[in-house]
């Protein structure tokens, strides 16, 4: 009897470990050191695991230590990850696939907290930028890109331009912890610096470190 307590205890442990090792590996966590403190981020690998094995090579290789956050817009979004203190441009990985069609429909989209690719016009253009959402902005979802494709691509052969409308912004995380700290960058007074003219933080807010952190 006492054998098969054990061995049920046993079991029930094991599978709980397996439930948290898979946890881990699906929603990894790092931590993001900043000059106004830390921000926990849990990823989404099951929404978005293009995106997220992206971000957690950059956080390997140290490439968002020293960066800054070069463009912030109150009430909208934070973005870093690209820029060193002097405003000059990192160098990058490969692009990643637009995931923001998968990433919504996994229920993960553009909502207060959430972290998401930057990228250019080009939907494919993502690498090492980022940026956390201040607010919900509905309008960066994959479904409402969709709903504002200009009527010139609704045809069976539309014009290569329209390559780029129709994607939205792959959100592929979401902050755990240190939203505060996150919501201090969008009091930063903002202005030029470098190559942008407006919406700088005027008080460098640099990224220190990202760790990924065990579970």
């Amino acid at each position: 009897m006492k054998k098969t307590r054990f061995f049920i205890v046993a079991l029930g442990a094991a599978t709980l470990l397996a439930s948290q090792l898979t946890h881990a590996q699906d929603k990894p966590r790092v931590e993001m050191k900043t000059s106004l403190g830390s921000v926990v981020i849990e990823l989404d690998r099951t929404a978005a695991p293009k995106s997220v094995d992206n971000f957690l090579e950059y956080v390997k290789s140290g490439h968002f230590e020293g960066t800054v956050f070069h463009r912030v817009i109150k009430n909208f979004m934070a973005q870093g990850g690209g820029f060193d203190k002097a405003l000059a441009q990192k160098a990058t990985r490969a692009p990643v696939v637009n995931e923001g069609e998968a990433a919504e429909k996994a229920g993960l989209k553009n909502d207060r907290g959430t972290i998401a690719m930057a990228r250019t016009n080009d939907p494919h253009s993502g690498t090492a930028q980022f940026f956390i959402n201040l607010k919900d902005n509905a309008f960066l979802n994959s479904s409402a890109a969709k709903a504002n494709v200009p009527p010139q691509c609704k045809v069976d052969a539309p014009p290569p331009q329209c390559a780029r409308f129709g994607w939205g912004y792959t959100a592929f995380g979401r902050v755990v912890s240190g939203m505060d700290v996150v919501d201090k960058m969008a009091d930063v007074p903002t202005g030029s610096g470098g190559p942008f003219p407006t919406d700088v933080p005027q008080t460098q807010i640099v990224i220190e470190k990202v760790t990924l952190l065990t579970k």
